[in-house]
C-alpha cells in the first residue's frame, strides 16, 4: 500500500504567491515547516502557522534537517521545476518516491524558450549554478542552440568570455532576468560585444550559436587533432586515439581507468562522448598530473578524477571500472593482473605497446584472455627535397580484451 507522503516539494515562480496553484497554497497553508531560500520564503503571506526554514550553508545541513523531522508535514519550496536541476532531484536520493510529492512550477527553462519561440525539445538546457562555467564548451557547436541557468549576475559576461575564445563571438546572447515576475528585463547582445553589467543575480542566457570561422567548436566524434590538446609528447596521437575509444566503448554512465594517463586525451574523450560517465586519470608524474587538470578545465568535461601516484598501487577504494586502457606504466609485474582482477564482468580492456618487450607481454598474455592483437602502422606522406616519401610513425601493438 501506497505511503501518504510527508514531503512536499513545490515549485515556485517569480510571480511568488499568486502564482501557484489552489492545491499548493493550502499545502502551505497547512504545513508545519517550510524550508526554502529567503528569496522564496520572502513569497509567502505573514500569517502562516509554519516555521519557516531559511535552506542552511552547506546544503547537506539542510536534507539531514529535513530527514529528521520524517512524519511531519514538511514543504521544501524550490524555483520552478523542482526536477529540473533543482532540489527535487537531490532529495529523491535520499527518499523513496512515495514518502515525496513533487508539485512543479513551470521551469524557468520552459518560460525562455516560450518567450524566444524556441522548441524546448531542440535545445541544450544547461545550469552553471555550482557548476564548473566552462561546462558549456562541450555543447558549442555552429547552429546549436541552449538555455543556461546562471549562478549569479557575472555569469552572462564570464560566458560571453568563453563564446568569444571558443570562436563563437558572433553568437546571439539573450540576457533574462527575473521572468515572468515584476522585475522582469530581457536583453539581447552579441558575445563578442557584451557590456551589460548590471544583470540581476536571478538570470538565464539563451544562446544562438554562431561560428566565426569554420575551425570553431570541436568534433563531436573521437579523435581530436592532437594540437588541441596541452601536452609533453606524452600523447596517445590522433589516429591511434580514434581507434583505442571505438574498441574503449564508451557508454553513458560508466567508469574508465586511464592507467599511466598522460595528457588525459583518453580520459577527456570518453566523457565527451558519454553522459554521467567518470574516468579516473592515473598518472604519477607530477608535471603530467598539471597537464591532465589544464586539459580538463579546457575541454570542460566533467566527471575526470585525478589519481595522483603509481598503478597499481592507488587502486584501493575506485570504483570498480566498465573500461580500462593501459597506455603507460606497463613495468610493474602485478599491473595487468591487478586491472583484470579489476575490471566488472563484461568490461573492456584495451592496452597499447611501442616497446617490443610489452609487445611480448601482450603476445604471452593474449591467448589466456582470448584477447585480439592487432597492429597498427602509420604512415604520413613528408617532403624529401622535390620529392615526398612515407614517414613511419612508431608501430602499435594493440590488445583489446573483454571480460566474461
Amino acid at each position: 500500500m501506497n505511503k501518504k507522503p510527508w514531503l512536499k516539494i513545490i515549485g515556485i515562480g517569480d510571480d511568488g504567491w499568486d502564482g501557484l496553484t489552489h492545491r499548493q497554497q493550502e499545502i502551505i497553508i497547512d504545513a508545519t515547516h517550510i524550508f526554502g531560500g529567503k528569496r522564496h520564503l520572502d513569497f509567502l503571506p505573514d500569517n502562516l502557522q509554519a516555521e519557516l526554514k531559511v535552506w542552511p550553508t552547506p546544503f547537506l545541513k539542510g536534507i539531514d534537517e529535513i530527514l529528521s523531522l520524517k512524519g511531519k508535514n514538511i514543504v521544501v519550496l524550490a524555483s520552478g521545476d523542482p526536477m529540473f536541476f533543482g532540489v527535487g532531484a537531490t532529495l529523491l536520493r535520499y527518499l523513496p518516491v512515495d514518502e515525496v510529492l513533487v508539485l512543479p512550477h513551470p521551469s524557468s527553462f520552459s518560460l525562455a524558450a516560450a518567450h524566444l519561440g524556441w522548441a524546448l525539445q531542440d535545445i541544450i538546457c544547461l545550469s552553471v549554478n555550482g557548476r564548473p562555467i566552462r561546462s558549456i564548451v562541450p555543447h558549442l557547436q555552429p547552429h546549436s542552440r541552449f538555455i543556461i541557468l546562471s549562478e549569479n549576475g557575472e555569469s552572462p559576461s564570464a560566458l560571453a568570455k568563453i563564446l568569444t575564445e571558443q570562436g563563437f563571438g558572433a553568437s546571439t546572447m539573450v540576457v533574462m532576468e527575473h521572468l515572468a515576475g515584476t522585475k522582469q528585463r530581457i536583453r539581447s547582445q552579441k558575445a563578442d560585444m557584451f557590456s551589460l553589467e548590471d544583470c540581476e543575480n536571478l538570470n538565464l542566457v539563451a544562446v544562438d550559436c554562431k561560428a566565426d570561422n569554420a575551425d570553431a567548436g570541436y568534433s563531436c566524434c573521437s579523435g581530436l587533432a592532437d594540437s588541441a590538446f596541452f601536452n609533453d609528447g606524452q600523447l596517445t596521437k590522433q589516429d591511434i586515439r580514434a581507434v583505442t575509444l571505438a574498441h574503449l566503448a564508451p557508454r553513458w554512465g560508466e567508469v574508465l581507468w586511464d592507467v599511466g594517463a598522460g595528457s588525459g586525451s583518453i580520459s577527456i574523450e570518453w566523457l565527451r562522448g558519454t553522459k554521467g560517465s567518470r574516468a579516473y586519470a592515473i598518472e604519477r608524474n607530477a608535471r603530467r598530473q598539471d597537464i591532465i587538470l589544464k586539459n580538463a578545465d579546457h575541454f570542460g568535461v566533467i566527471g575526470l578524477h585525478l589519481i595522483k601516484g603509481e598503478a597499481p598501487f592507488c587502486f584501493d577504494g575506485l570504483e570498480p571500472p566498465d573500461a580500462i586502457f593501459i597506455g603507460g606504466g606497463f613495468t610493474h609485474p602485478d599491473l595487468f593482473s591487478r586491472c583484470w582482477q579489476s575490471l566488472k564482468k563484461g568490461g573492456r580492456m584495451v592496452v597499447n605497446a611501442v616497446t617490443l618487450e610489452t609487445a611480448a607481454i601482450l603476445a604471452a598474455e593474449a591467448p589466456k584472455l582470448n584477447a585480439r592483437l592487432i597492429h597498427l602502422a602509420l604512415s604520413e606522406a613528408a617532403p624529401l627535397g622535390h620529392f615526398h616519401v612515407w614517414r613511419n610513425a612508431l608501430p602499435i601493438t594493440m590488445m583489446i580484451a573483454r571480460k566474461p
